[in-house]
């Protein structure tokens, strides 16, 4: 025989919901211990009769400590909630703002082009005027001061040529020079000898 599934609503009959509070709470306090006792877990179970009367079930550790326990849980997760809520929002802001500078930049970027002019209003247009002046006016000093660069570059380099020039002239006068001296030092030398022979009495070859 199928047994019948009960359905689960308020029992309508006092005798009969009272018998059903009194199996189901021990049935209910049976499965606290052992699943206390089985994995090793903290347990509590507080419950009120429909009358106001007490009933608790701890395992180990008293009710007082695991509610503790409890609290001190709620309250950090709440303030994680919290510190993840504040953070979300700061980064919505920050992503928003973003969205909104880059938008401002392009549709600025287009009236720098010309485009999308509509709506503007006199003191818009002149801003806008003034804005392209001031660019056109960068350009102008940028091609200036490349141009400026380009002159410099090429005086640098002539200057650059110049001094080698003079610098292997300057080589080659020196090692003439220094050729010069060497024929007349081995002249003086040669001139001395004689003299030296001539007092002394010695017989001078010569052998050029």
């Amino acid at each position: 025989m199928v047994r019948q599934k009960i359905q689960i609503k308020k029992i309508d009959n006092l005798t009969a919901r009272q018998v059903t509070f009194s199996k189901r709470r021990r049935g209910l306090f049976k499965k606290a211990h052992e699943l206390s006792t089985l994995c090793d877990a903290d347990v509590a179970l507080i419950v009120f009769s429909a009358t106001g009367k007490l009933f608790d079930y701890s395992s180990p550790s008293s009710i007082t400590q695991l509610i503790q326990r409890h609290n001190q849980q709620s309250e950090t997760s709440n303030k994680l909630g919290q510190r993840n809520l504040h953070i979300h929002q700061t980064e919505s802001e920050h992503h928003a703002l973003i969205s909104k500078k880059h938008a401002d930049m392009s549709l600025e970027l287009k009236q720098l082009m010309g485009e999308e002019l509509q709506g503007l209003g006199m003191h818009d247009l002149m801003k806008l005027e003034k804005m392209i002046e001031i660019g056109l006016g960068r350009e102008s000093e940028l091609v200036d001061e490349n141009a400026w660069l380009k002159q410099r570059s090429k005086g640098a380099h002539k200057v650059g040529c110049t001094r080698y020039g003079i610098d292997q002239q300057q080589q080659g006068n020196s090692a003439e020079s220094m050729n010069i001296n060497s024929h007349g030092l081995a002249h003086d030398n040669k001139t001395n000898s004689s003299d030296t022979s001539l007092k002394l009495g010695l017989p001078f070859s010569n052998s050029d």
